[in-house]
């Protein structure tokens, strides 16, 4: 049942070959089985998990189901979840039980989907390899002396690894897109504002955007149907209707102009992925589409950019977490001060206080113009980059990642080079665009990504281009050895 997709084991359910129960305790066993050395989730759900499958089971009966209804599913420990601890993988919020459901976990749990548990990620969702936990490192199912990619590692590797057939993730700078390439498995970032951000606890607010990661770009587009549309609780929430993604699926994808970033092939590239990436775009050619080399101009500073502009906003959110009104508090602090130092002291780890401290730096009295006021017009050029692109080409393609999983360990001692492994991913969120990875070859034994980046809204388009790559390919099939 494991190697089903959501597709396929949604049939099974609709038809009776399996019950919602039976699905739920089968995946459970994996969980038991393989979570603990892959470090993925950080919370298991078994007791509310048989009872969702158990009301899913009715609803089957009675004719009452949807799509995902009996679908196990995990979701990113980023989203409230009532009852459930949500930590965000920081000792600040290990304690913190959620009282209500974030909107994503609302509407999959509306839908009849399964919560299995809470997945492991980066805290606070900054990091690129998932090594910044309060619970210890995710662990890749492909190699697990190397990183799955962050900061969604946790729900990517449980999905690679067959833990469970889908999972929701953030992407604040690539955080789905990094992850899903990383681990050989499909995962789109929407459109800003194409998924509503309530119960989402904030990294930064004008970047983070909650997505899906599965094993197809049908079974991303059966989660992300549900999960997205209008929510009167986020302002920042687009008021335009969802449409048949799963429809339009079976389009062809022979009308596309397909722009490829010339940029995105230097020597920051490893030579094997540049390859892998080639030839996937050659299948695309086959299929129909047309390659028209690109220019983004400024695609170059999107780095220095976003690493300005994401700790400036992170440094505001995190601000709340001081020891007074949830979360961890320190013991035996003499005044409020010394509270909020030693509380925040405990409470975060390295990489976010590095955030923090870049953040309020950029954000500060003679600093604000010269830095976060600059980040923010380089932003709008890339934004205008992109746009101008659209005009050309329907889609970007370009890889996910400079390079396949890299070991653990290997570059946390170095941020800015662990910062740039987002360097291909970062462009869209800056400028609030969908954005995809599927799987595209390996390298040295290890899963590579194509990225594709479509205009505002065009999450339909992208998943059509990815799932008629996918009936032609079976990147997508292939499974870590020994899962």
């Amino acid at each position: 049942m494991h190697d089903a997709t959501i597709a396929q084991l949604a049939e099974a359910l609709r038809t009776g070959k399996v019950s919602a129960v039976e699905l739920a305790e089968h995946f459970l066993a994996r969980i038991e089985r393989f979570g603990g050395d892959l470090n993925a989730f950080i919370t298991v759900t078994p007791e509310s998990a048989r009872a969702q499958a158990e009301r899913a089971d009715a609803r089957l009966a009675a004719g009452d189901s949807t799509p995902l209804t009996g679908i196990p599913i995990a979701h990113k420990d980023i989203f409230c979840t009532r009852g459930v601890r949500t930590s965000c993988g920081s000792r600040m919020l290990d304690n913190f039980i959620s009282p209500y459901n974030a909107a994503a976990v609302e509407r999959l749990e509306a839908a009849g989907a399964v919560m299995l548990g809470k997945t492991n990620m980066d805290e606070f969702a900054m990091g690129s390899s998932n090594e910044n936990s309060h619970y210890g490192p995710v662990r890749n199912p492909w190699d697990r002396d190397t990183v799955p990619g962050g900061s969604s590692g946790g729900s990517a590797a449980a999905v690679a690894a067959r833990l469970v057939p889908g999972a929701t993730g953030t992407d604040t700078g690539g955080s789905i897109r990094q992850p899903a390439a990383l681990c050989g498995i499909t995962g789109i970032k929407p459109t800003y504002g194409r998924v509503s951000r309530w119960g989402m606890v904030a990294f930064a607010s004008s970047l983070d955007q909650a997505g899906t990661l599965a094993r197809t770009a049908e079974d991303a587009a059966l989660m992300l149907k549900v999960m997205a549309g209008p929510d009167p609780r986020d302002s920042t929430a687009l008021p335009d209707p969802v449409p048949d993604y799963i429809a339009g699926l079976a389009k062809p994808i022979g009308s596309m102009t397909i722009g490829v970033v010339d940029d995105f092939f230097d020597d920051g590239l490893d030579s094997d992925n540049a390859q892998r990436v080639r030839d996937a775009l050659a299948v695309m050619e086959r299929l129909g589409a047309t390659l028209k080399s690109i220019r983004l101009e400024n695609i170059g500073l999107s780095v220095p950019a976003y690493y300005v502009v994401a700790p400036a906003e992170a440094s505001s959110n995190l601000s709340r977490f001081d020891g007074v009104r949830f979360g961890h508090r320190a013991e035996g602090a003499g005044d409020l001060t010394e509270l909020y130092m030693r509380t925040r002291g405990e409470g975060f780890g390295a990489e976010v206080k590095r955030r923090i401290l870049t953040g309020t730096y950029v954000l500060s009295a003679g600093y604000f113009d010269a830095y976060y006021l600059q980040a923010q017009k380089v932003r709008q050029l890339i934004s205008e980059d992109f746009a101008r692109a659209f005009r050309e080409v329907d889609v970007i393609a370009g890889p996910t990642t400079p390079t396949p999983a890299f070991p653990l360990g290997q570059k946390v001692d170095d941020p800015v080079e662990m910062y740039l492994n987002d360097i291909y991913t970062i462009g869209a969120p800056l400028a609030g665009l969908p954005a995809l990875s599927m799987p595209c070859g390996l390298v040295r034994g290890l899963p590579v990504g194509l990225q594709l980046v479509g205009p505002h809204l065009s999450e339909g388009r992208l998943l059509r281009a990815a799932h008629g790559f996918q009936r032609e390919t079976d990147w997508h099939t292939l499974a870590p050895p020994g899962i």
